[in-house]
């Protein structure tokens, strides 16, 4: 079995505007250093449509009525306060992404791959059920952890997010059901204000591991070692999803974490382990935040480099 790329040139066509961090350059940046020789290994797939009803396992009707509406056929709409912009070829690339993730859960359950890379965006993991926030529409990686559960039956899913910023809106759509498992390690503090110790959920299913800022290599991989992997363990989830954010990069403009692109590959490589001894190996990575495209690419390229046993 092989790991799988999903990606669309739809994506390139959320464009929210001159200046903003969250630009179609990011998904360049992420191509080019994939479409290299050295994953050569790695299968392309365009990424399908997503339908609505699986945007509805995570979102309310109202919510995805509201992103419908507010989608214009020319210029920009802000769906929040002003920094969540649609335009008008943002819907299909939104419901692409969603439709990726999605896909990969499909993939890896029935064993066509080992495991999966959407590189899609925009991000997903500030989404809340009826709200957007932080650049993110719909929340791909809890709505794919639902869809395992709906169309598959894998009853405990388990979501690793390492963006340098808390994915409030995972948190938020897994807090009160104890066969969802939300593990995150992120800076504090710092947008969106959510992740501390102390938010534990129903039944101890989320485990927040903030740093602070200027958190480095040695710190962060004694803190998952100790703390976040033994949780996911303990948890043994039947399904690995992973929000990879790489704006912990220490090129990153945004973040003021100082990882490296070997602790990408590392952590993606222990995750990797604890999918084998829980979930078959079935493994679903999602592209979150980045904004260095230098370090969002390198980034990018170590966890994909893992993912491929490399």
């Amino acid at each position: 079995m092989t790991t799988l790329i999903y990606t669309h040139q739809a994506c390139f066509d959320h464009r929210p505007g001159p200046h903003h961090p969250e630009s179609p350059a990011r998904l360049e940046a992420v191509l080019q250093a994939l479409k290299t020789p050295e994953f050569s290994g790695a299968v392309w797939r365009d990424a399908p449509m997503a339908s609505f009803e699986q945007v509805l396992h995570v979102h309310t009707p109202d919510y995805v009525d509201q992103v419908q509406a507010a989608s214009p056929t020319e210029g920009y709409r802000a769906l929040d306060a002003g920094d969540t912009i649609l335009s008008p070829g943002s819907l299909e690339a939104v419901m692409r992404c969603v439709g990726a993730a999605c896909a990969g859960v499909d993939d890896v359950v029935s064993g066509e791959a080992a495991n999966v890379f959407c590189a899609t965006r925009p991000c997903g993991h500030h989404a809340e059920a009826d709200q957007a926030m932080g650049f993110c529409v719909f929340n791909q990686a809890a709505i794919a952890a639902l869809h395992a559960r709906e169309q598959h039956g894998i009853q405990r899913v388990a979501v690793v997010d390492f963006d340098v910023h808390h994915g409030n809106g995972t948190q938020n759509s897994f807090y009160d059901d104890p066969d969802l498992f939300y593990g995150s390690c992120h800076q504090s503090q710092f947008y969106p204000g959510t992740g501390e110790r102390h938010e534990t959920g129903v039944a101890g299913n989320i485990v927040n591991v903030p740093f602070p800022r200027g958190t480095g290599s040695s710190a962060f991989r004694a803190a998952m070692t100790t703390q976040l992997l033994p949780a996911l363990r303990k948890f043994a989830p039947g399904l690995l999803i992973i929000s990879a954010g790489f704006d912990a990069h220490h090129l990153d403009p945004l973040g003021g974490l100082q990882f490296t692109d070997d602790d990408y590959h590392w952590i993606t490589r222990e995750l990797m382990k604890v999918a084998d001894e829980t979930a078959d190996g079935r493994v679903v990575s999602v592209l979150e935040g980045g904004y260095s495209l230098e370090g969002l690419a390198s980034g990018t390229a170590a966890h994909v480099r893992a993912l491929m046993g490399e």
